[in-house]
């Protein structure tokens, strides 16, 4: 212990750097249903996940050379967990904000220091198309702060829904029965606007009514909600999950539930199909870039051996690390989507534990960690 003492903070940090650089494992929990409802944590997850930031007992050596230097060690475990890459992973229900403010939140909620390169949200896929659309006007639609989002990914040319039906008098016909819309919404009406040339379904739409109707203007009208005819801007969704578990006992629609109802008018409307890109779970080049930030995270240049997808919905979370294959293990729970006895039929899960608390339980004593 004396010995432990007079390491230096340089030998310290040199040590957990060891450690990162052989982590064998990483963990992608999905947040909602998974460690949070409604904005509030599941029994158990702030505890659980302090587990994966603490050094597993069977380490003495470790140990008795944190202990000596605890300040500086928690210092480092805020930064980074020890022994695993962790990853959160959120579908709409955590999205329209950047990573950086979705940290902050699980960060006050989990209690644990969280930097916003362990949070993937549904949209952070859209960071791929910045380059594709860095000048061209783009519309974002969905909760929270859509626009935003998307310039911070480096999108240039930027209007939220909220904005851009400004610019258009009398494009939502229910609009002075809404008390939430904004007064004098139209003030920007008969002003030149721009053609839009893709639309981005960033979150969860609030008002699917006027988001249905002007969405389906600007694909019908090629960028133009006054025209008709043309062709249909790119169509992008961050996410395609049908349902969700919230606060309600009930699961509540999700994205792809969005998608089916635009699809619907959009196809009766014009006698074609809607042609769109989706991204999030299950999609297979969610899982490639999830696995990419992992390994980043690990700093390893070895790939990691196993990445653990714990999730609570069979069809999106555990449907998704299936068809991803090798590494992924799926983990699924039973606090949200899903709560059937055994495992999910369709789609199932290769372990099935009650909660985060069991399925951290499992996984440490897997990689023989606990």
């Amino acid at each position: 212990m004396a010995l432990a003492r007079r390491v230096s903070r340089k030998a310290c940090a040199t040590l957990l750097l060891s450690i990162r650089r052989h982590s064998t494992f990483g963990i992608a929990f999905d947040i909602d249903g998974v460690l949070v409802r409604a904005n509030k944590p599941l029994c158990g997850s702030s505890q659980a996940l302090a587990r994966l930031y603490q050094e597993p007992s069977s380490k003495s050596t470790y140990v008795a050379l944190s202990s000596s230097l605890i300040d500086f060690f928690s210092l480092c475990c805020a930064l980074q967990p020890r022994f695993v890459s962790l990853l959160y992973f959120s579908q709409t229900v955590g999205g329209g904000y950047t990573e950086e403010k979705k940290s902050l939140e699980l960060s006050e909620l989990l209690k644990i220091k969280l930097s916003s390169d362990q949070v993937f949200l549904s949209h952070t896929s859209f960071k791929e198309l910045a380059s594709c659309y860095r000048d061209k006007r783009t519309l974002a639609v969905g909760k929270g702060e859509p626009a935003q989002v998307l310039r911070h990914y480096g999108f240039m040319n930027v209007v939220a829904m909220d904005d851009y039906v400004c610019e258009f008098e009398s494009i939502d016909p229910l609009e002075q029965y809404k008390p939430w819309s904004r007064a004098g919404s139209a003030t920007l009406a008969g002003r030149e606007s721009q053609d839009v040339q893709a639309v981005f379904i960033v979150s969860d739409p609030v008002d699917w009514g006027r988001d249905i109707q002007v969405v389906s203007d600007v694909l019908n009208g090629g960028g133009n909600p006054l025209k008709v005819g043309g062709k249909a801007p790119p169509l992008y969704f961050a996410a395609d999950d049908l349902i969700y578990q919230s606060a309600f006992p009930v699961v509540r629609y999700g994205m792809g539930a969005f998608r089916i109802a635009l699809e619907s008018v959009y196809t009766r409307l014009t006698g074609m199909p809607m042609v769109y890109t989706s991204f999030g779970k299950p999609k297979p080049a969610t899982y490639k870039l999830v696995r990419k930030e992992l390994e980043k995270l690990a700093g390893s240049v070895d790939p990691l051996q196993t990445i653990y997808m714990v999730g609570d919905n069979p069809a999106t979370d555990i449907r998704g690390a299936k068809e991803a294959g090798k590494p992924w293990f799926s983990i699924l729970v039973r606090t949200g989507c899903f709560r059937g006895i055994n495992n999910d039929e369709e789609f199932p899960a290769d372990e099935v534990v009650d909660n985060i608390v069991e399925a951290v339980d499992f996984i440490l004593k897997r990689e023989g960690l606990d």
